[in-house]
């Protein structure tokens, strides 16, 4: 089976005149579906603009990046949008949900964006909702639900729509312990379970070693890092996500 991602010379260079800034150079990898990869790396590395690029949300400015053997880098701003949606669920560390809808309004929110072509499945909603633990909190509105459901909340939202990859943004970074290791739970089950692909950007080592493979980033430059030691994995029920 083919990689679901591949990386070939990616590079991001920002002009302010006649300045040159490499935010990225020549990213070469692969990761295959089902993989977690974590991308480690200081402030300022490249980190972002990897996700950025990775989730078709700027264009390259050097090499390539395919998607479940797509060329993001030869696609139209408005056909990248909607590969986007059909492929890629987004987690952002500042959660980004809309303060007037509630958080069932967020998710749903989400499924149409995405214009799968499927109606919204109530079942994979509830269920969602369960295993995240903010069943009891879905008519609420941002404001009114602690951070780390909102981050939950933003994980729903990315799984709304069972995308093939999972892109996630310091997804632990405003978080008390007992939050990030249910969002980390969730990405890795998502992961182990589902097969979905989990790219996870990330300052903390802890998170970091739940993945499979770890991606080192400084001035621009990606580098692999040895795999991490893991745990015995410990399986969510999950039946319905699989569908």
């Amino acid at each position: 089976m083919p990689p679901i991602i591949v990386a070939r010379q990616l590079g991001k260079t920002y002009r302010t005149g006649k300045i040159e800034t490499h935010a990225l150079r020549d990213a070469t990898f692969s990761v295959d579906k089902g993989e977690f990869v974590a991308i480690v790396g200081p402030s300022g590395s490249g980190k972002s603009t990897l996700f950025y690029l990775l989730g078709g949300l700027t264009k390259t400015t050097g090499g390539s990046v395919t998607i479940d053997g797509v060329d993001f880098s030869t696609l139209t701003d408005g056909e990248r949008t909607r590969k986007r949606g059909q492929l890629i669920g987004f987690i952002f560390q500042r959660f980004n949900l809309l303060p007037t809808l509630t958080a069932r309004g967020n998710i749903e929110l989400a499924h149409s964006i995405a214009d799968t072509g499927k109606p919204l499945d109530q079942e994979l909603l509830q269920h969602l909702a369960e295993l995240l633990r903010i069943e009891h909190r879905l008519d609420k509105r941002p404001n009114e639900l602690s951070g780390g459901e909102q981050q939950r909340v933003a994980i729903a939202r990315a799984l709304i729509t069972r995308p093939a990859i999972i892109l996630a943004d310091e997804p632990t970074g405003n978080l008390d312990t007992e939050n990030s290791d249910a969002v980390l739970d969730m990405l890795r089950h998502a992961s182990k379970e589902l097969g979905q692909t989990v790219l996870m950007i990330t300052h903390n080592p802890e998170a970091a070693a739940i993945a499979d493979r770890i991606l080192y980033v400084r001035d621009g430059r990606m580098h692999e890092m040895p795999p991490p030691p893991h745990e015995a994995y410990r399986p969510l029920n999950s039946s319905v996500l699989a569908g």
